[in-house]
This record gives C-alpha cells, structure tokens and sequence, in this order.
C-alpha cells in the first residue's frame, strides 16, 4: 500500500473532450440520442414555442373545403362522405408530391417533421456495379454451369471494374468446385456487358475492349485508327508513362504528331469503368464557423454555423416534481438524468466557445491567407495557441479534429492552418503549405517545351529566398503529383 497524488479524469472532463472533437454532424447525432434516451432533457424551437393560440388562429381561416372530418352518425350526411372522396381525390393528384400543399392546407399550424422532410429530399441510392452487371447477366444464355460461374467472377469484381483475383483463388475460395474452363467462358460473356472494360484484369486489357466495343459502333468509331490505338496499348504503355514519344513514333514508324492525335483517343476511354456505378459519394462537409469579411471595418468576423445549445433545455415539470418531492427511486432517477442533461449542455457550450476562440487566433495570424492567397500562408505551431489561449495543447487538437470553416477563398479544414514552416532570405516566416504553393506556381508557369528539374526549381526558389534542399523539392513535387521534367516535356 502506498499514498500518492494523481490526476484523474471526472466522468465530466472526459465527456467534454468527446464532445470537444465531435464533427458538427456527428455532435447533433449525439444530441439526438440524448434526447430519445434522456426525457428531462428537450429541444426547443420556433415550432414547438408557437403558442395554441397561434394554432387554433390558423385552423380557423380554412375555408369550408378544409373543414374537420366530421361525421354525423344520426342525420348520415352526404357531404361529408363527398368531402371525403374530394380529398382521395386530391391525394391521388400527380402535382400532389411536389407542391406541398397538403402539409399547408390539412396541416396548418402543427409541427413538421423535420427527419421525414429529409428523407422525402434525399436522393435514392443508386445501383452498385455488382448489382448492374448481375442484371445484365440474368438475360445471358449460357449452359448453367457458365452462368453459375459467371455469378461467382462478378461477385470479384472490384469497385473500379477490375477482376484482380486469380481463377486458382477464386477456384479455392468456392465451396462448390468450379472449372477453369467454365470461369474462362463465363469471363468472355462478361467483357461483353456494360461498361465497356468491365472485368479486365490489368489497364491494357480494359482500354483493349473498350476500342473493340468502339469498333462495333458504327457512329463512335468515326475518326479512330485501332491498328495504331491497340498497339500503343498492347507495347507502349510504359513509354506513354514516360512520356516517349519520340522513342514510339520511331518504332511505329509515323510522326509525334500522329502518336499524340492517337493519345488524345485513348484519353477519352475510361481507365475504371466500374467508377460509373455505385461510386462511393464525397461525404457532405458542414462548416463549424464562417470567416465573413467586414467591409466597413476592414475586419474579419467569425460566425459559429448552427449552435443548437440554445435550444436544449431542462423540461420544467421534471423540475417541479423534483421540488414538490418524490420517492427515492424517482429522485434518484431524476437526479441523473438532470445532472447528465446540464453536463451535455455546459460541454456544448464550451466546444463552441473554445473552437470559435481558436478560430480567431487563425484569422488573426493568416490575415494574409485570406487577402493574399494560399502562397503567403503563415507557420501557425498549435503549442503557440495553446499558450495564448491559456489551455492545453491537446485541447487545441481535439478542437481542430475534423473541423472545417467557411470563407471568402472556400472551405478549408480547419488543421491545414497549423503546421511548421520556414523563413525566407528577409527573415519573412512561411509554412510548408506556402511552400508548396510557391513550387506548384513555378511548375504551372514553366516552359512546357524545356520544363524545370529538380536542380532547377531550387534554384527558382533561392531566387523568391527560399533555400531548401533538393529532396525537399522532391518530396513536395510527389505530394502535388507533378510530374517528373521529362514527363512533363511537351512534344
């Protein structure tokens, strides 16, 4: 046994740095789920404040048609069941699912649901390439053993279209045995569906049946020469990688100008045809603040996007039961779900003030960001924030984690604003990204006919007074994806 001290986390510090380093979206899922599980704990909003006054106002200006359902059982009168059948009719309207009108006229005054709105505005998924390919091949007529071995290959198929698992694998992987002479035809019935390409094995095999799909075409074959096509393929791939032109057009005996034309249709074939179905979509980015540029002031102002703390509240009949007294159980009960409710609340409160204090720092420190441009990007280490705002480093990464912000240059993660950099020959500080941006410009503005190496862009940028190093050019040349000088020789 022994006595010591040591810092222990509160089940509340640990809630607000998970709080802290939740993305906007996926804070209101957690919200959402407090509400369902927590019943003290409850969102206001305009809707719901509205007064029954409000409601019963509205209700009354109906016209006649829009009156209640209502029946008379003694007298059975006709003219309600004739309003009735007026209101089938309505709902069986085709402008009826896209006007509204129903929810104005029927619904007047009462909440709407906000969830199912946005289920009845989302776009339905679309079909997967599996899904497309194996309703293609529902109409093949094959022998049942091709069309069984036909479902197994198109199970393989990878997102981009390709089959990169070998038949011995796929034969392994298969509780029932399957030939390799029925995989073999099963893969020839395949490449004839749509896209064109689909179910190649390597790139020269998808952009090979693409120009034999092309050939069939009467209309889109117009202009190719598949004799010179299908050779750059089948043994130039790696010199187009290379930008050998010159080599190629040598060994194919025709000019450079006549490999660039047959280039140039080849680029209009697609490298990944399974990339037109079921394409994973970019996920939606929802801004946590908006940088808005003061043109009285001159200043720049943040503005937190879609605070929802000022719409949670402490339901008030839990809160006079609670005053009035209950039994234990009940206390106890409502005891927790209040303390939990107001700890939700003050750790949201305090993720808006602490990323919107951090965001203020990064638009004072990168004024010339946001005038300038991304070249005169400023080193910003996140230990120097940390200190001037008077927290913990940790603190200041939790709250950039996946944050993104609005502004008059676009929507930029709020993490690309922190990082190193280094100063220039005037003692100037800039960061890498500046760097980098430095670099791509130099590239972008090269002589396309004699393009800068790698010794050379030093060299351009010592001149700008930014001396580094020739694998650091390197490096950033990789991480921008451009190209080698040679690759980027224009012929």
């Amino acid at each position: 046994m022994r006595m010591d001290q040591r810092q222990v986390l509160t089940p509340r510090m640990i809630q607000s740095m998970e709080i802290l380093q939740l993305p906007l979206t996926a804070l209101e899922e957690r919200i959402d789920e407090e509400l369902q599980q927590n019943p003290v704990l409850e969102l206001r909003t305009r809707d719901r404040e509205a007064s029954k006054d409000q409601i019963d106002s509205g209700r009354v200006e109906r016209t006649e048609g829009e009156k209640s359902l209502i029946i008379d059982a003694d007298q059975g009168s006709a003219r309600d069941f004739e309003r009735l059948e007026k209101m089938a009719d309505y709902f069986e309207n085709e402008e009826f699912g896209t006007n509204g009108s129903y929810r104005q006229s029927y619904w007047d005054g009462q909440d709407r649901d906000g969830k199912l709105d946005a289920m009845a505005n989302t776009a339905s998924r679309g079909s997967t390439l599996g899904e497309h390919l194996l309703g293609q091949w529902a109409f093949i007529e094959a022998p049942p053993a091709i069309k069984k071995a036909g479902i197994v290959l198109i199970d393989y198929i990878d997102a981009d279209g390709y089959l990169r698992t070998s038949f011995d694998r796929i034969q392994l992987e298969q509780r029932e045995p399957t030939s390799t002479a029925d995989l073999t035809e099963a893969l020839k019935l395949i490449h004839k569906l749509e896209p064109a390409g689909v179910g190649a094995r390597d790139l020269g095999e998808c952009l090979l049946l693409q120009l034999d799909a092309l050939e069939e075409d009467e209309e889109l074959s117009e202009g190719h020469d598949f004799d010179m096509e299908r050779a750059l393929v089948r043994e130039h791939l790696k010199d187009l990688e290379q930008n050998r032109y010159p080599l190629i057009a040598k060994r194919l005996e025709c000019s450079i100008d006549e490999v660039k034309a047959a280039v140039r249709r080849l680029g209009r074939l697609q490298p990944h045809p399974g990339r037109q179905f079921g394409a994973d979509e970019a996920p939606a980015i929802t801004p946590d603040a908006e940088i808005i540029f003061d043109e009285s002031t001159g200043q720049y102002d943040v503005k937190m996007a879609r605070d929802i703390s000022p719409g949670l509240h402490l339901k008030g009949l839990y809160l006079k039961m609670l005053k009035k007294g209950v039994d234990k159980k009940t206390r106890e009960f409502l005891t927790n779900n209040i303390r939990n409710a107001k700890w939700l609340i003050e750790s949201i409160e305090q993720r808006r003030s602490t990323i919107e204090r951090v965001i203020r720092v990064v638009v004072d420190t990168q004024r010339e960001f946001f005038d300038k441009g991304p070249e005169f990007l400023r080193p910003l280490p996140m230990i120097g924030v940390a200190d001037q705002l008077g927290v913990h480093v940790a603190t200041v990464s939790r709250a950039v984690s996946e944050k993104w912000i609005q502004s008059p240059r676009g929507v930029f993660p709020l993490r690309r604003f922190f990082s190193g950099g280094t100063q220039s020959a005037s003692g100037e500080d800039m960061s890498w990204d500046a760097v980098k941006e430095k670099l791509r410009i130099l590239v972008d503005n090269e002589d396309k006919d004699n393009p800068l190496n790698d010794d050379e862009l030093v060299e351009k940028l010592k001149e700008q007074g930014i001396d580094i190093a020739r694998r650091t050019v390197a490096k950033y040349r990789k991480v921008l994806n451009i190209q080698t000088a040679r690759q980027r020789k224009a012929y």
